[in-house]
């Protein structure tokens, strides 16, 4: 980060108020913040740099730039960059019976405040525009900072809505390559398979060939490919009851399968590699 250090405050407006930004700030942080608490809400965002938080509410947490995440009022916490490294922070500091609600709502999360933030540049931009809007120090930029605010508010659920999905999405594959590990040796129907899980065949095909780069038959195949190698080193077993073994009844299908994934026949690979 080129840029000065900034931390600009401003008083609330007087009487009962929404939403009200009370501060801002942009730094480059070489130290740990430990047992602190505030008395408005507040928003970090670690641009790069690796470290931790630790608050009361949600435990220890690591933290790798781009993520973001929240400290609410009255929140035990610490934080910051891992011993002897530094990373680039900005901050605002924020008050309000609707920042109260975001709390209650959970779009301000006490128990998982990091958002790791998928799409950094957005929330750069709101970032940046919050500052100039702050810094501008009169009624119409306080009330602009107020609804750049809530923007980024949204903008980080909408972003931890899809961290959760992808997380659950990859949940979903691991238990389909569960699945095919434990069933590899028999035959698969591929759409019983995706309905098991809830999913289309294409769906299936698509989300799993994403999670680990192969299709689920590749998968199942590959495994089928690997015990045979293993059979073929360790047993006396012939081609045909390795074949027969790994659920591929007509052994010269399974010769060239063999073939086009390890440029060699089964036979060569048992010559090749078998110690006895």
């Amino acid at each position: 980060m080129n840029d000065p250090t900034i931390a600009l405050y401003r008083s609330p407006p007087s009487g009962a108020t929404s939403l009200a930004v009370t501060g801002f700030g942009r730094q480059r942080v070489a130290s740990r913040l430990k047992n602190r608490r505030l008395p408005t809400h507040a928003v970090v965002m670690v641009e790069r740099g690796h470290g931790w938080l630790h608050s009361e509410k949600a435990g220890t947490i690591e933290i790798s730039g781009p993520a973001l995440f929240w400290l609410p009022v009255g929140t035990a916490h610490g934080y910051g960059p891992d011993p002897g490294e530094s990373w680039d922070e900005r901050w605002a500091l924020f008050s309000g019976a609707l920042a109260d609600e975001w709390v209650r709502q959970r779009l301000i999360d006490e128990t998982a405040p990091l958002v790791p933030l998928e799409n950094p540049r957005v929330m750069r931009h709101l970032f940046t525009t919050l500052q100039d809007e702050f810094t501008e120090d009169n009624p119409l930029g306080l009330a602009a900072s107020a609804a750049t605010l809530y923007r980024i508010v949204i903008e980080a659920a909408r972003q931890a809505s899809r961290a959760t999905a992808s997380a659950a999405a990859d949940a979903t594959m691991a238990k389909v390559a569960e699945a095919l590990e434990e069933r590899a040796f028999m035959p698969v129907d591929m759409a019983a398979l995706a309905s098991e899980f809830g999913l289309s065949p294409a769906t299936l095909r698509r989300r799993f060939a994403t999670a680990t780069g192969l299709s689920p038959k590749a998968f199942q195949l590959r495994l089928r490919i690997d015990h045979a190698k293993q059979l073929l080193t360790t047993s006396d077993l012939t081609i045909e009851a390795i074949s027969h073994a790994i659920g591929i009844d007509d052994a010269f299908y399974f010769s060239r399968l063999f073939q086009d994934r390890e440029r060699c026949s089964p036979s060569e690979f048992r010559r090749r590699h078998r110690r006895a």
